[in-house]
């Protein structure tokens, strides 16, 4: 029997650290967070996904009164790329969240565990790695691979 030690490598930034580049991200996500239905939970989450060109495709969280079938924004924005972009490899994610007051999550958002696996799978897909932005109010975390939130994932 051995053991085996899995760790993630998360940077922990501020906004006014980010790139111009992560910046615009990170806005596209906090603004279409408005978007989102969510009439039961009242947190609605906003999804923003840079493509290899340059392009961003949003997402926001879908409810539905039968809660399971609903969607995260995650979700919905890589969905939504791998449709409108099939050729594009996905290179980032930003991600944010806000209550039913409009309140920013404190919190840095972190995807949960279905949107780790397809975020896992998006970046095997385009065989090279998926840059995760989880914002929270004051600090946003980094992850430079979608890996380092799922060390184990499925695969075939």
């Amino acid at each position: 029997m051995r053991q085996q030690e899995l760790s993630a490598k998360i940077t922990i930034c501020g906004y006014d650290e980010l790139s111009e580049e992560e910046k615009m991200l990170v806005d596209t996500a906090r603004e279409i967070l408005r978007n989102a239905y969510a009439p039961y939970s009242h947190f609605r989450v906003g999804a923003a996904v840079r493509l290899a060109d340059g392009r961003i495709v949003t997402g926001t969280n879908q409810e539905n009164a039968s809660y399971p079938i609903g969607l995260c924004a995650e979700r919905v924005a890589l969905f939504s790329a791998g449709t409108s972009a099939p050729e594009q490899a996905v290179t980032a994610i930003a991600l944010a969240a806000e209550t039913a007051d409009g309140t920013q999550v404190v919190a840095p958002l972190t995807p949960c565990g279905a949107c780790r696996q397809v975020l896992c799978e998006t970046e095997a897909r385009y065989g090279n790695r998926l840059r995760v932005l989880m914002c929270g109010r004051d600090e946003i975390y980094i992850a430079e691979s979608a890996r380092d939130l799922l060390p184990l994932s499925f695969s075939l």
